[in-house]
């Protein structure tokens, strides 16, 4: 694959983004380790960190942009079906490695049968 930027300015980039990432990382850990408990607040909201992670993970592979020239939604029905039974798994446990569970083992079973 070609590309019209340079080495240099792909490695700038490549570096760049690795030394953000890295900053808000450390502000987090500065930010928190001078105190000597979370505030309330804090505690809560770092609760639906994993949720959102694994959603935002998940979400792209189940309703993508499709390249035609219409520019629609294009899905694949046992990948929504399986994200479903996935998140009908997260609400009623609450567990996240249950719910990757049984949505990996409803997507293989609805792609054997879809």
């Amino acid at each position: 694959m070609t590309t019209s930027y340079g080495t240099g300015a792909i490695w700038l980039a490549i570096v760049g983004a690795g030394v953000g990432t890295f900053a808000i990382r450390l502000s987090f850990i500065l930010l928190l380790g001078r105190l000597d408990e979370a505030p309330p607040t804090v505690e809560g909201i770092l609760r639906f960190v994993p949720a959102a992670v694994l959603a935002a993970l998940v979400a792209p592979s189940l309703v993508a942009l499709s390249a035609e020239p219409s520019l629609g939604l294009s899905y694949a029905p046992e990948k929504v079906g399986a994200g479903a039974i996935a998140a009908v798994v997260a609400w009623r446990t609450e567990n996240v490695l249950a719910t990757i569970g049984v949505g990996m083992a409803a997507l293989w079973t609805l792609q054997v049968v879809v």
